[in-house]
């Protein structure tokens, strides 16, 4: 996720950066401003003197308008999904802290704190690369033994909150924890899987394929036949308005395919990786001294 100053908006006008949409559209661009020209120069040379393409340029307008709303409803929709995962891993943040403040009141032992020290950031980093395309067992903090075990198993956040609930349970036995405050801690661990749930959810549950190709077929067919409505009263000038209409349009587009699955490596998902470290921090602060 990339940090930056919201109030020094000049700053980034004149600015360029990799995940600027004109570097990633430039040779799109170059296609459309290639078909738009042949289109133009055809409807100049043939249908300069057609009187059916003088009010082409109204339904134009309006046909603009629906996409616009569509493009408002796609953009939306992103939005949420991105939205939702941040307000997931602030809960996530909160829910660490407050699990490892109550182990802290309640454990005595050293050596059940820096289990939890660990265990609780781990289950962070595990998630954060679960999301992704798979846990880095070496991001964890974990003994030889949980190294291998871990290595067994599919879904590496749900063996990490595992070992913490069996350390619990151990705590009870031992008489270490009361059965209340076990069960005060297991609302904050239980969490833990609700908030994955969550993610995954938002994950696995990309806006439906027949909605995206629409789109996609949409803006397309919309830019390329500007020339048909507009080449009378603007000739070659509809050429690089088309560009530009085509910019504006597929760069929402792709802006909104990018934050709606916000748990990715991209410029505009979020910073799990900081999260996970802030977590780890505080935890590692409150349990171990």
């Amino acid at each position: 996720m990339i940090q930056y100053n919201p109030k020094g908006w000049f700053r980034q006008v004149y600015r360029f950066h990799k995940s600027d949409t004109i570097i990633i559209l430039w040779k799109e661009l170059i296609i459309i401003g290639l078909l738009t020209w042949g289109i133009s120069w055809i409807e100049i040379k043939y249908f300069s003197e057609s009187e059916v393409l003088d009010n082409l340029g109204v339904i134009y307008s309006l046909i603009g308008f629906v996409l616009s709303l569509l493009l408002v409803f796609r953009t939306n929709t992103a939005y949420d999904r991105w939205w939702e995962g941040r307000k997931k891993w602030g809960s996530l943040v909160n829910d660490s802290r407050n699990l490892a403040l109550k182990i802290n009141s309640m454990v005595d032992l050293k050596t059940d704190l820096e289990f939890f020290g660990r265990m609780i950031p781990n289950y962070a980093f595990a998630m954060k690369e679960h999301l992704r395309e798979g846990v880095l067992v070496e991001e964890l903090q974990l003994t030889e033994e949980e190294k291998v075990d871990i290595s067994k198993v599919d879904h590496k956040p749900s063996y990490v909150a595992m070992k913490m609930y069996e350390r619990l349970d151990d705590l009870k036995k031992r008489k270490e924890i009361t059965q209340e405050e076990f069960l005060s801690i297991d609302k904050n661990l239980l969490s833990f899987s609700d908030i994955i749930g969550a993610c995954e959810r938002i994950k696995k549950t990309p806006i439906p394929f027949s909605y995206s190709m629409f789109l996609k077929k949409f803006i397309f067919i919309y830019v390329v036949t500007l020339p048909i409505a507009f080449i009378i009263s603007l000739g070659y000038y509809t050429i690089p308005i088309a560009m530009f209409v085509f910019y504006v349009l597929v760069s929402i587009e792709i802006l909104a395919e990018e934050i709606e699955d916000p748990f990715g490596k991209d410029a505009n998902d979020l910073d799990t990786d900081g999260i996970s470290t802030t977590i780890r921090s505080n935890v590692q602060e409150i349990l171990i001294k």
